[in-house]
């Protein structure tokens, strides 16, 4: 009897056993794995915040990423710790800044070497020419990964770093467009502008739709938006680079201002300046806002409808211009008007590329990864389709994706002017890398901006503005070669 008992038993237990299998079959993840045998994929980026704190880069690309994949630990492997520098005393030299190439060289060569690395397109220029990245192409074409969605901004960018090969992929960008007041291009009768204009071609509109005086004054153009900019400035940061027109050479030694090509850019500028086509310095615009009663766009000319046309990144639209007209009835003083954007002008020797264009966040793959796979997949995740959905709902930057780039709350513009056109290409030399390298050389610009405005108020003229800036450039930068950890000291500006 209990023989038959002890049968009855192992029976009903089998037959247990073989229904609960299945069931935790069907509910286990692939994924899941013991602790500690989960695959390590390094991530190599430029800087790591103070402390280590790698959260906000883990927010935007990791985590979720780690959540779906349980099976892989993600290390965040910065090229140079920021908090280190916290602790120089730049006022006993002992600040050294560090070269962020061989920085980024060393973690991606090391005995643990990390997988993939983030670059700016400074850097991931040069770890092409080095040979130090792994060609996307044929990953691509082996698991049919569409990129025929991606933006000529980002698509074509890269591909021009990479003699027309692609060794990274970036899921988003940071674009500018020229924002204009279509209201008042209509009241005067003037053309609006178009997509594909020339530089020429944009000031020839500014100076139609210029007019009034003093306070009153509506200006055709400004580089942007803000009331009291000086447009020097942006000339280096936006109107030169396309042209790779520099103010010091690529060995940082010597100035490159006494130039034709300086000149055109110096005369066209203060002309336009003089003529009140474009503001110029402080003086130019009533901070007031045209004596109207103040608002909360009191500072930005183009809201106040002082200026025609102006350059602006995507995000002003969402942070500002479109709230502005939304509310427009509760502003006191602020005056509704249509606007619309189209592609930042070029010029005829780099048609179609502008400045204000750039590819922040390059993820690649290292030549010399231990894990090759894995570090694809991830990369493949961060520009999936799915990625690009969930990271568009962003107001501050565009994903790479055309499909999820649209007007937000049924607005209707001319987005596509902010992916149609291409980044500069960075040269073996990037200026801003000089900078970095050499953190006082900034002070060559300073007589540049000072000469400026004697060639707008007739003082000097372009050609003698620009053989005194390289005079007293030179002089600073011999004084830096001397000592490139201190600014220089005194009035090396005349005297």
């Amino acid at each position: 009897m209990n023989r038959k008992k002890w049968v009855r038993k192992l029976l009903m237990v089998t037959l247990t056993l073989t229904m609960i299998f299945p069931l935790l079959a069907a509910c286990s993840n692939k994924n899941d794995v013991e602790p500690g045998q989960e695959r390590v994929l390094r991530i190599g980026v430029l800087y790591g915040g103070y402390g280590g704190d790698d959260t906000y880069f883990r927010q935007q690309y990791t985590d979720v990423y780690e959540y779906a994949n349980k099976g892989i630990r993600i290390e965040i492997v910065p090229a140079i710790d920021a908090s280190e520098q916290r602790y120089d005393n730049p006022a006993d030299g002992s600040r050294k800044e560090p070269d962020r190439a061989e920085a980024l060289k060393k973690i991606m060569t090391s005995a643990n070497p990390v997988d993939i690395v983030v670059t700016d397109a400074s850097q991931f220029r040069n770890l092409v020419q080095d040979g130090m990245l792994k060609q996307l192409d044929p990953l691509i074409q082996q698991d049919k990964f569409d990129t025929s969605d991606y933006v000529p901004t980002v698509i074509d960018g890269i591909k021009a770093m990479g003699d027309n090969n692609l060794y990274g992929l970036a899921p988003t960008f940071y674009s500018q467009a020229l924002f204009y007041n279509k209201t008042m291009f209509q009241e005067a009768g003037v053309n609006l502008p178009t997509d594909n204009m020339t530089w020429e071609d944009m000031f020839t509109l500014a100076r139609r739709v210029s007019k009034g005086e003093g306070a009153d004054r509506q200006y055709g153009f400004s580089f942007n938006r803000y009331r009291g900019g000086e447009p020097f400035w942006d000339i280096i940061q936006i109107y030169n680079p396309p042209l790779n027109l520099r103010v010091i050479d690529e060995k940082g030694e010597k100035m490159t201002v006494n130039s034709p090509k300086w000149e055109t850019v110096m005369s066209t500028f203060a002309k336009l300046v003089s003529e009140k086509v474009i503001p110029g310095d402080n003086q130019d615009m009533d901070m007031s806002g045209g004596g109207e009663e103040y608002n909360p766009y009191s500072h930005d000319s183009f809201l106040s409808g002082n200026v025609g046309m102006v350059i602006g990144e995507y995000s002003y639209i969402n942070s500002d211009l479109a709230d502005a007209m939304k509310n427009a009835e509760k502003i006191k003083g602020f005056k509704k008007f249509d606007w619309d954007v189209v592609t930042v002008p070029s010029h005829p020797e780099a048609p179609g590329v502008a400045g204000g264009v750039s590819l922040n966040n390059i993820f690649s793959i290292n030549q010399k990864s231990p894990n090759p796979d894995d570090a694809w997949d991830f990369i493949k995740f961060v520009n999936s389709e799915d990625w690009a959905k969930i990271r568009s709902r962003s107001s501050w930057e565009m994903v790479a994706r055309k499909k999820f780039i649209t007007p937000k709350d049924g607005a209707n513009f001319n987005i596509a002017a902010f992916y149609t056109v291409k980044p500069v290409p960075p040269t073996s030399a990037d200026p801003n890398e000089l900078f970095i390298q050499m953190p006082n050389a900034w002070q060559v610009q300073e007589p540049g901006q000072t000469l400026f405005k004697d060639v707008v108020s007739g003082k000097k003229t372009s050609a003698d503005a620009l053989k005194e800036w390289e005079t007293e450039g030179n002089q600073i930068l011999q004084q830096l070669k001397k000592n490139s950890k201190d600014p220089v000291q005194g009035n090396v500006y005349g005297d």
